[in-house]
C-alpha cells in the first residue's frame, strides 16, 4: 500500500521537533566554550608598521610634512636637480610635488589631467617658485616619466596649444642654444587684461631631455616680461639636468 500523504499538522510538527533538536545543540555548544578559556589570535606578521608618525601641525609644518607618506625616494632624487631659489625670494617653495597637485594647480579640469599623467607614465613632480618682488613671479617644473614617450607626449600637446590665444597667441620660437626638437620659448603677444586687476603677461620655455620635462614660467603683472632673465633661468635649470 502506498504511504498516507503527510497531513499540514504532521509537517508542521516534525518541522517543530527539528527546530528544537538545533536550538538544544546550540545551547549546548555555547554552555561548553563558555566554560573554556579564549584561545588567543596568532600575532601578525609585522608587529610595527615603517612610516612616520603622526605629529601636530607647528611653524615647521609643509607640503611635504602633512603627505609624508606619499612620496617615494625617486622624489626626492627629482627634487634635487631642481635650480636654486634666489636668497632674499618671497613666497618661495622648493620640492616634489604630486601628480595630483600639480595637476591641480597646472589644468581647468584637474581629474582628466591627473589621468592623463598617470596613463602616460608620469612618475616624479619637482617644483621650484619663488617671487623676486611684487610683479614677477617665477615658476620651474620639472616632469620625469617612466620612459622617454611620456615625455615627448607633454611636449607636443603643450607645442600644440601654446599658439592659442588663450595662452601665448603666438608659435613662438626655438630656445636658444637647444636643438629645435627639443627646445621652445613663448612670450605672450599681448598681456592678458581683466578688469580690476593689473595687467599679465607670460613668458615660458619647454625643453626636453630624455626623460624629464622642464617649464620655466616668468609671470609679470605689469604687462612686461624679461625674456633673458628667463632665458638665464631656464639655462642654470639646464646646468642642473
Amino acid at each position: 500500500m502506498a504511504p498516507r500523504r503527510r497531513t499540514g499538522r504532521t509537517i508542521l510538527l516534525i518541522a517543530g521537533a527539528a527546530v528544537l533538536g538545533i536550538l538544544a545543540g546550540t545551547v549546548a555548544g555555547y554552555a561548553v566554550q563558555y566554560d573554556r578559556d579564549p584561545t588567543p589570535l596568532p600575532p601578525l606578521g609585522r608587529q610595527e608598521m615603517d612610516g612616520p608618525k603622526p605629529v601636530a601641525m607647528n611653524d615647521a609644518t609643509s607640503r611635504r610634512s602633512i603627505n609624508a607618506n606619499r612620496w617615494h625616494k625617486a622624489d626626492e632624487e627629482l627634487a634635487k636637480k631642481l635650480v636654486d631659489v634666489p636668497g632674499g625670494a618671497q613666497d618661495s617653495f622648493s620640492g616634489a610635488v604630486s601628480a595630483d597637485a600639480f595637476a591641480a594647480s597646472w589644468y581647468l579640469e584637474p581629474s582628466d589631467a591627473v589621468g592623463g599623467l598617470v596613463r602616460d607614465g608620469i612618475k616624479s613632480v619637482a617644483t621650484a617658485s619663488w617671487a623676486e618682488n611684487d610683479r614677477n613671479f617665477i615658476e620651474v617644473n620639472l616632469l620625469q616619466y617612466r620612459d622617454r614617450s611620456g615625455a615627448e607626449g607633454f611636449q607636443s600637446e603643450m607645442i600644440g596649444y601654446m599658439p592659442e590665444k588663450d595662452y601665448a597667441g603666438n608659435a613662438g620660437k626655438d630656445f636658444p642654444g637647444v636643438p629645435a626638437d627639443f627646445g621652445h620659448l613663448w612670450v605672450d603677444s599681448k598681456a592678458h587684461e581683466k578688469p580690476g586687476y593689473h595687467p599679465v603677461r607670460q613668458a615660458r620655455a619647454l625643453i626636453r631631455r630624455g626623460d624629464i620635462v622642464m617649464v620655466v614660467e616668468y609671470t609679470n603683472n605689469r604687462g612686461e616680461v624679461d625674456e633673458k632673465a628667463l632665458v638665464e633661468i631656464a639655462k642654470r635649470q639646464m646646468e642642473r639636468l
